[in-house]
């Protein structure tokens, strides 16, 4: 059985769009389960039927914990099961599914697998993750145009369009909840790459994105949870060195865009007020433990 598991966020007319392209595409089982992250939009209750079933959250848990939400859940169901996580300004592209499930049998030492992301227009939008560990470089790097392998490794994939093979996991496969929006997908598939399992990217499937079609809904929140969220990934993944260097270039960017474009400024310097308060409160955590 392939589950798709999205998460929605005031986007009921995406969500239409993207089971509209899944039952197009569907020549196997599946079922699709919604987290509602907008409890109060009722409008999305008329895309229930058997094949799509909704969970709502009392609030709104941010990606990853509503990704974890319908993870639980499926795993719970069926262990043995594929989960295709994917965003709901996302849809398949024609005859998807029928070329997911061949891969799937063919390829059984996958853990983590990527597609290939286009935009409207045909453009590659991603392709592969390339992961700079000096500089804390976290890249999108086409992997996948010059080859004709079925697939290719690489250190991460996007939670655009993303397929979680949970047979070969021993536990349920989680993001960290730490991550509210943003780099959850790289720490994701580091984590679980640390622990010997196989991520892979390929384009014998996969969608369409319509980039930022949500999040650029609101300027200010969308930078704020990317900031903060990148400075979180800094410090797990790079060197003080690094991180203090990026911090500085950042806080002196933001101020720089304070009079251009103020949004952008403000959600910057409030993600870096929140890492700053994280990291207080850790400090503290770790003093109160040593008194004791």
């Amino acid at each position: 059985m392939i589950y798709f598991l999205t998460v929605n966020y005031y986007s009921t007319n995406l969500v239409f769009q993207l089971i509209n392209s899944i039952e197009k595409t569907s020549y196997v089982d599946y079922k699709l389960i919604i987290i509602n992250n907008s409890p109060d939009d009722n409008s999305i209750d008329n895309l229930k039927t058997e094949s799509v079933l909704i969970f709502n959250a009392r609030t709104n848990l941010g990606f990853g914990c509503a990704c974890n939400l319908g993870l639980k859940w499926i795993y719970n169901q069926d262990p043995q099961a594929y989960v295709w996580i994917i965003n709901p300004d996302a849809y398949l592209i024609e005859n998807t599914l029928d070329k997911v499930k061949l891969f799937l049998d063919s390829y059984p030492e996958v853990s983590i697998i990527g597609t290939i992301i286009y935009t409207p227009t045909g453009e590659v939008w991603f392709a592969g993750g390339h992961f700079i560990s000096t500089t804390c470089e976290i890249l999108n790097k086409d992997l996948l145009t010059q080859t004709d392998k079925a697939y290719v490794a690489c250190e991460w994939v996007s939670g655009c369009s993303l397929i979680i093979n949970c047979r070969i996991f021993s536990d349920c496969p989680l993001f960290d909840p730490a991550y509210f929006l943003y780099y959850e997908d790289f720490d994701f598939c580091k984590r679980y790459a640390k622990q010997g399992h196989l991520i892979v990217v390929t384009k014998q499937f996969g969608v369409v994105h319509q980039a930022s079609s949500i999040t650029d809904r609101n300027i200010f929140l969308k930078t704020k949870h990317s900031t903060y969220s990148y400075l979180l990934t800094l410090e797990r993944y790079t060197n003080l060195l690094v991180q203090t260097i990026k911090l500085t270039r950042l806080i002196s960017y933001a101020f720089v865009l304070i009079f251009i474009k103020p949004k952008v400024a403000l959600g910057k310097l409030y993600g870096v007020l929140i890492y700053w308060k994280r990291c207080l409160t850790a400090i503290r955590e770790r003093s109160t433990v040593k008194l004791l």
